[in-house]
């Protein structure tokens, strides 16, 4: 089963969203040393429930999308067309993380999958 692992907040100004995340909520965020300008955010106690998640420059993805964790992207990418979404950005690489996929469910709604590489880390 698929579970959300990781939410996306697209932004205009990190350095202005950076600091208000980290005074209003006591996040802790961190630019990323990736091949992408993204900034980890670290919302909690591990222990506590709830998740991570990042913050990015606003492009193509508009709205705050969750990502879920999948097995296998492509079956999943297969299930999700199968049942009547869309895909919008196919199997991507992200190098020491795993592949990465955007999707639309039917009313619209974009998400993101992310198979990890379990040689990651």
């Amino acid at each position: 089963m698929a579970r959300v692992i990781h939410f996306e907040i697209p932004v205009d100004d990190a350095d202005r969203a950076v600091a208000f995340y980290k005074n209003a909520f006591g996040w802790k965020i961190e630019k990323w040393n990736g091949p992408m300008d993204y900034w980890m955010v670290n919302t909690g106690d591990e222990k506590a429930p709830g998740i991570n998640g990042a913050i990015m420059k606003r492009g193509n993805v508009k709205t705050t999308t969750n990502t879920l964790g999948v097995e296998s992207l492509e079956a999943s990418i297969a299930a999700v067309t199968k049942a009547g979404g869309t895909l919008i950005m196919p199997k991507t690489p992200i190098p020491g993380v795993g592949y990465f996929g955007y999707c639309a469910d039917p009313e619209g709604n974009l998400f993101g999958m992310l198979q990890a590489d379990v040689n990651a880390k």
